[in-house]
């Protein structure tokens, strides 16, 4: 059992269409589900990508907007949680355990973004240095306040960052140790909320971006070359939830 606190173990589709999530993503990315008893409660939907389990599905209470949550691993979710909202975020869910899988609390940080804290009773997923088609590989903040969010992320966590010049503006890579964790950066759209989006990993950026398309997302960015990190795309889900695509260059092994 091992742990990597500073990384994102987990994703979590939360709709109100569990149903429908399903049946885009499967198709999408040959995802398969597992039904898994959680005490107390329904059955869990767990995603795996072959043997691998790396997510799930949840219902979003009423009027909560669909989105894709993301666990950040911690060394102790109620620690983390406290510095968390002593450097300005704000609670949505405090502490609380899920069965015996491990004790999260959710918090939306001060401009807006919203994830989860997360220990898990067995250890984290492992850690490769290369992602397999379907699994994932980046996390990304868009915000209207990068220089906010980078300052809370640093506090409340302990990330450092490189900061990238980018022809529209600066992306910052937060950081633990030599470890690259996720991306954060200004958006350049006033009217996009702040959002983590997590990135999949594919084969082929463009033909998973057409598939996306003809099972009934909106493609919000088209296939595009990154030099030194890949060929990406975004898009919204069927549920109104955004995600991206990213396949890699072949110089990040």
């Amino acid at each position: 059992m091992s742990y990597t606190p500073g990384r994102f173990v987990w994703y979590e589709h939360c709709s109100n269409d569990i149903a429908k999530a399903r049946a885009f993503y499967e198709k999408l990315f040959d995802w398969n589900t597992e039904l898994t008893a959680m005490p107390g409660s329904d059955p869990y939907p767990i995603i795996h990508n072959g043997d691998n389990g790396i997510g799930g599905y949840a219902t979003t209470q009423a009027g909560a907007p669909s989105r894709w949550l993301s666990y950040l691993s911690v060394s102790d979710v109620d620690s983390a949680y406290k510095a968390a909202l002593a450097a300005g975020a704000k609670s949505l869910m405090a502490p609380m355990d899920y069965g015996s899988a491990g004790r999260a609390a959710t918090i939306v940080d001060p401009t807006g973004g919203v994830f989860s804290l997360w220990r898990g009773a067995d250890g984290d997923p492992a850690e490769s240095e290369t992602t397999t088609p379907g699994g994932w590989i980046w996390n990304e903040l868009a915000t209207q306040d990068e220089k906010t969010a980078l300052a809370f992320y640093e506090k409340a966590f302990g990330f450092s960052n490189d900061a990238m010049a980018m022809p529209d503006g600066t992306y910052y890579i937060l950081k633990q140790g030599d470890k690259g964790r996720a991306g954060l950066y200004r958006s350049k759209d006033a009217k996009m909320p702040t959002q983590w989006t997590p990135y999949v990993c594919v084969a082929d950026a463009d033909a998973t971006s057409e598939r996306a398309r003809s099972l009934g997302a909106t493609i919000v960015m088209p296939p595009m070359d990154i030099p030194g990190v890949g060929r990406l795309a975004a898009f919204i889900d069927p549920l109104a939830a955004s995600i991206a695509i990213l396949k890699p260059d072949p110089s990040m092994g």
